[in-house]
């Protein structure tokens, strides 16, 4: 990335993170609302989908604490989710991104799942062997496999709306957990490769049932007709 990507202590930072960002595909634009107790630093939008923006909460500085726009943001929330709400945090080092998805996954709730966050890891201007990245959050199996098996009901369900114009890619299932839900797939489960990560998955979901062996008792299996052999199909044997 060039030189002009990274930066050092001083108000450069909220410069260079909408440079970045703009090179990811969100270009900058004028404030969506204000809230009394997360205000942004600027506001981005999706590239080609004008009501996905995002408010960009930017540290004052890379010695600054970098979960104090989480705690504004947190904060902020409305007590009863009406709708899902989105952030992106900017943060120095991949440390502070840590830091920060450990903020939200303590802030009550499931600031994680339930809204659309991301944080940017800006690395400082001497850290030249770095390069600015979105980075992803570990998280437990149980909530992957519990994230995974929502997902493939959706894709499941595209499929029958559109007659099977539309088959289940299961890789479109990774990238969802990791660009909808900030998810380190491979760290997460400890693996190497997607063909891995899927495969584990596979057998995480067969593994958990309220009657180990029943197929019909499996917290995972799509239920696709009403009546027939293939009313009950496994997502993951599909």
């Amino acid at each position: 990335m060039p030189g002009s990507d990274r930066v050092g202590d001083h108000a450069d930072l909220q410069r260079a993170a909408e440079s970045i960002l703009k090179k990811l595909g969100f270009s900058r634009v004028p404030a969506v609302r204000r809230s009394p107790t997360a205000e942004p630093a600027f506001w981005v939008q999706e590239a080609g989908v004008p009501r996905r923006t995002f408010p960009v909460f930017v540290p004052p500085s890379v010695r600054a604490d970098a979960t104090e726009g989480v705690e504004r943001w947190v904060a902020g929330l409305p007590e009863e989710r009406t709708a899902s709400s989105r952030a992106i945090f900017v943060v120095p080092t991949d440390a502070a991104a840590e830091a920060a998805w450990d903020r939200l996954a303590r802030s009550g709730g499931s600031t994680t799942i339930d809204h659309e966050v991301s944080i940017l890891v800006v690395p400082p201007a001497a850290r030249t062997e770095e390069s600015a990245h979105f980075h992803l959050r570990q998280a437990e199996p149980r909530e992957i496999l519990r994230l995974a098996t929502g997902i493939v009901v959706g894709l499941f369900r595209r499929s029958q709306a559109s007659e099977g114009a539309s088959p289940v890619d299961f890789e479109e299932l990774l990238r969802l957990l990791r660009g909808r839900f900030g998810i380190d797939v491979h760290r997460s489960l400890h693996v190497t490769s997607d063909e891995d990560a899927l495969f584990l998955l596979y057998q995480l979901a067969m593994r958990d049932s309220y009657a180990p062996g029943e197929p019909g008792a499996n917290l995972h299996v799509l239920v696709l007709k009403p009546t027939g052999p293939a009313a009950r199909l496994p997502w993951f044997a599909a």
